[in-house]
């Protein structure tokens, strides 16, 4: 999106990649960054569900968000190697050996670990097993340090491709048209939904309308491009984007949610 965005708006945009926290070492540096619209960031549903959780010092009123450009819905994954290759067989399991499966996820008060919680109060109990680096938490099932990954398959393409990685079950509203065979959760009788991990483009709030407006007209190009709708689809996380107030609601909308999951 960077490079596309070089081409929109005629200067070029390093990208800075901050780990760490669940994405709130870089967006607490966008947050305090200059609010010129020369500093922007990619803010994600994994962070701001942080946020919810207690992570971090930052919220969403912290940003404007220019818009929303990816999102994909929750899959749990199991192993081809796994005994339980439908979550019907993975549920029971839970359900008869509470605790006993370990599931790979990005973290505690992540949407990862809400949707565990909410399969716990339905008597499906699993354990939470948090890896904050990508690379071994996809690992983690293949290499047998859990039973399960919850996570979008954009970010686990090359495994499902490889035959290495099944999705059993969808916390959609609807079956994935890429995987119309996984059931959705509310298929199962769980209600389990709304969840879905989002991108969005952010520039600390007090910028300028006429410069978040600028941003948003060239974001809004870039993601129309053949390009970029050829890499969102290899992804999983074709959008049509959204911007303005309801990008903004979006994230908050999110924010709140996850943190009322969490109450419950």
């Amino acid at each position: 999106l960077a490079r596309l965005l070089t081409n929109e708006l005629g200067v070029s945009i390093p990208v800075s990649n901050v780990a760490g926290a669940s994405g709130n070492a870089g967006l607490t540096r966008l947050a305090t960054s200059a609010p010129d619209g020369y500093t922007i960031g990619t803010l994600i549903a994994l962070t701001v569900s942080s946020w919810a959780g207690g992570l971090g010092d930052v919220s969403p009123e912290a940003f404007h968000v220019v818009a929303v450009v990816q999102s994909s819905p929750g899959f749990i994954f199991v192993p081809a190697a796994s005994p339980h290759q439908t979550a019907e067989a993975l549920f029971d399991h839970a359900r008869e050996n509470p605790g006993a499966l370990r599931v790979a996820t990005s973290g505690y008060g992540t949407m990862d670990d809400v949707t565990l919680q909410l399969l716990a109060q339905a008597g499906i109990e699993m354990t939470n097993v948090p890896f904050e680096a990508p690379s071994e938490r996809y690992a983690a099932p293949l290499g047998g340090h859990s039973d399960a990954i919850y996570e979008e398959p954009g970010d686990v393409a090359q495994f499902i491709e490889a035959g290495q990685l099944v999705p059993v079950v969808v916390f959609a509203a609807e079956r994935h048209p890429d995987f119309p065979d996984v059931p959705t959760a509310a298929e199962l009788g769980l209600d389990i939904a709304e969840l879905d991990i989002f991108r969005s483009i952010a520039v600390p709030a007090g910028t300028p309308d006429e410069v978040v407006a600028r941003l948003e007209e060239a974001v809004v190009t870039a993601v129309a491009s053949d390009e970029w709708q050829a890499f969102c689809q290899q992804t999983y996380t074709c959008i049509e984007s959204v911007t303005g107030e309801a990008a903004q609601e979006m994230v908050t909308g999110f924010h709140d949610l996850i943190a009322q999951q969490l109450q419950n």
